[in-house]
């Protein structure tokens, strides 16, 4: 990382057809000059989490049968083996829980674009978070129609406008350089955070609750937590490493006071929302000698971030998606767990016999034979089915 100590001249200039931003920054202390460029390139930005509250109501008196559900949500909890259930309802198939919510929510159910959480004697009497994999893949918009067009496939119907209880909204750069430290930001914050792993910053943080700014390694991210998102790395065309992520995060009680409630005045006014995020609650900055902080110049990557800011509303874009990028990639983990298990098998095999050594093709057939004990035709058809309806629902 490369501090800089005192600020002397600053210019910002873009090269369009890359998309690549580079400032030359010269910099000077007691004992050196130095002339520093600083490039980033901007791959994605758009929303990353999204959870709204829903009033829905059936008007004809029928909408959804909550007896029927409550059986079989009870059937699925007295089941020896817990497990879920895919269901039918209206026009969406979804994944039934065998339990409710720690949030007073009698039912929750999923499948590949929502997260739902609902009862019949609560309001708000829908709780949906829209997955990340369909946020980024088909926009907010329509994953907001498209659990309203479900809603009216069962009778239901808004009987008062929906409410957002948390956006997250996500910018990334390739970053090779990180140039900045914990100290080049200006925050109003009363929090902030550094984490590091090996001596090597990967996150900022600052601020709590209702309003709060991540600026992070999301490549280290994915690799070391979040290992199912590596469909990111196509949106990314390609890229693997060096990602940081800008990320705002707001909640009810801020997105109230600049008068963001629901799906649509998150299309209108988002970028008032991160225009005021970003120039009074925390920015990056080139540190200077200047003993004022709100003079310090703005960093050529909050430049670009802001300039893009200004662009908005216009990021809700639907993307391409192969989800077999994700299913090789567990394929990938599995096999070598399994390659593990099969040296393991080998090397007890070798113990048991005082053998030297025990060919792979060797363990795979004691595998083979050990395996077999356990298999039952029909077991096997019931649980592949059932995990293809996990896989088939949840992505993540």
């Amino acid at each position: 990382m490369f501090a800089l100590p005192r600020l002397r001249r600053h210019n910002f200039s873009k090269n369009p057809d890359r998309g690549i931003s580079c400032s030359p920054i010269l910099c000077y202390d007691a004992y050196h000059k130095i002339e520093v460029l600083v490039s980033f390139t901007h791959l994605l930005q758009g929303i990353d989490t999204l959870e709204v509250s829903y009033y829905l109501a059936a008007p004809s008196g029928e909408g959804l049968n909550f007896v029927a559900l409550a059986a079989d949500k009870e059937a699925l909890r007295l089941k020896k083996r817990r497990q879920n259930k895919v269901i039918s309802l209206g026009c969406e198939e979804f994944l039934l829980s065998c339990h409710g919510t720690n949030t007073g929510f009698s039912f929750f159910m999923e499948n590949d674009a929502f997260e739902v959480s609902f009862g019949e004697f609560v309001q708000p009497n829908f709780f949906v978070k829209f997955k990340c994999e369909a946020l980024w893949h088909g926009g907010f918009q329509n994953l907001h129609n498209r659990f309203l067009a479900w809603a009216r496939s069962v009778g239901l119907n808004p009987y008062k406008p929906e409410v957002i209880s948390r956006v997250d909204i996500a910018f990334d750069y390739l970053l090779p350089c990180v140039d900045f430290d914990l100290e080049s930001f200006v925050s109003q914050a009363e929090k902030d955070n550094q984490r590091r792993k090996n001596r090597k910053t990967q996150t900022f943080s600052f601020g709590s609750g209702d309003k709060m700014l991540r600026v992070y390694n999301k490549s280290d991210e994915i690799k070391e937590k979040s290992v199912d998102k590596i469909w990111f790395y196509s949106l990314w065309d390609g890229i693997v490493d060096d990602v940081w992520r800008i990320e705002w995060q707001a909640r009810r009680d801020y997105l109230k006071t600049v008068g963001l409630h629901t799906v649509k005045d998150l299309t209108d006014i988002q970028g008032n929302l991160l225009r005021g995020l970003a120039t009074e609650h925390t920015r990056l900055c080139l540190p200077s000698e200047d003993s004022n902080k709100s003079r310090w110049p703005l960093h050529p990557l909050w430049q670009d971030y802001l300039e893009r800011v200004s662009l908005m509303p216009s990021s809700d874009e639907v993307r391409t998606y192969n989800p077999n990028i994700v299913f090789d990639e567990r394929l990938h983990r599995y096999y070598l767990s399994m390659y593990g298990y099969l040296k393991r098998i080998a090397a007890i095999q070798c113990l048991k016999q005082d053998a030297a050594d025990i060919s792979l093709e060797t363990a795979m057939r004691y595998l083979r034979s050990g395996v077999a004990r356990f298999h039952s035709s029909l077991d096997w058809q019931d649980e592949v089915a059932w995990r293809v309806d996990e896989m088939r629902f949840n992505h993540e």
